[in-house]
């Protein structure tokens, strides 16, 4: 292969590859990964819970779609986006670890928002993983209670965390509590640990999410389709009242200060495409 050649199979070769980086430059696209790597979800929802207008979230999906990063299928009425495989949650995984090592102000930020964070002790996965195997903890997931039948760790219970107090009898006071949500930029875990060791119960939260622990091919158990891990078909506002429980700073908060999102509202969209058996995309566009 000659000089020229060789540079325009390198220059082709990298080119593609970008489309993959590029479409990930968007810090509203990283938080769209992050958000469908719990489960499916409408435009309408991404849009409400990452606070952007529907046709911005569109235009998103839209160059998430056209790097094959998230695929649409039709539910009835709906079109609900899906990220295409486990991949692009290891890559978006990849990311947030390294911008974290790299980067202190990431966990700065979250530290500011979440203050005692640094005094509530977190179990890692293989820990948790031991005390499943001697059958000495209550794992706990927090989340809002579609995600949790989407997916979940194998025996875990639901109660979301705005349920939580109130719903504290449910849980035994012989055995620690381990609570996740999300993930490392979650404060599910923390409002719930922090709740219930006011309330007396021996309490920790897990330093990963749902998504981390599906992620390491661990046990992960859903109700729907005989209990193969799915995204969620539809996705009714929970009692938690707080679908989104990620830590993010917002352009425009008074103080630069990180904030909850608002109460989601499920919604129908429509777009003129379908997706045939092998997952292939055929038309349409996200409206």
């Amino acid at each position: 292969m000659d000089a020229r050649r060789h540079r325009e199979f390198k220059d082709s070769l990298f080119q593609q590859l970008a489309r993959v980086t590029k479409a990930l430059s968007s810090p509203r696209r990283l938080e769209l990964v992050d958000l469908l790597a719990q489960g499916e979800r409408s435009v309408e929802e991404l849009a409400e819970l990452s606070g952007m207008s529907v046709a911005n979230a569109s235009q998103h999906l839209q160059a998430l779609r056209a790097a094959v990063l998230v695929t649409v299928r039709r539910a009835g009425p709906r079109s609900l986006y899906a990220l295409a495989d486990d991949a692009v949650f290891r890559t978006w995984q990849a990311i947030r670890e390294l911008g974290r090592r790299q980067f202190a102000e990431i966990d700065r930020l979250v530290e500011l928002y979440v203050a005692q964070r640094e005094r509530l002790e977190s179990v890692t996965v293989g820990q948790l993983r031991e005390r499943l195997r001697r059958d000495r903890v209550v794992v706990l997931d927090v989340r809002p209670a579609h995600e949790f039948r989407a997916g979940h760790i194998r025996g875990a219970r639901s109660i979301p965390v705005r349920e939580l107090e109130r719903r504290l009898a449910e849980l035994p006071r012989s055995r620690e509590v381990i609570a996740y949500c999300r993930g490392p930029f979650c404060v599910y875990a923390d409002e719930a640990v922090a709740l219930l060791r006011r309330r007396g119960f021996r309490a920790r939260r897990l330093d990963v999410g749902f998504p981390d622990w599906k992620a390491a091919g661990l046990p992960v158990a859903g109700t729907e389709d005989g209990g193969a891990v799915k995204g969620a078909a539809s996705a009714p506002k929970s009692g938690d009242g707080r679908p989104d429980g990620e830590a993010h700073s917002r352009a425009g908060n008074r103080g630069g200060a990180p904030r909850h999102e608002r109460q989601h509202r499920s919604g129908a969209v429509i777009v003129g495409g379908s997706r045939d058996r092998a997952g292939r995309l055929h038309g349409g566009r996200p409206q």
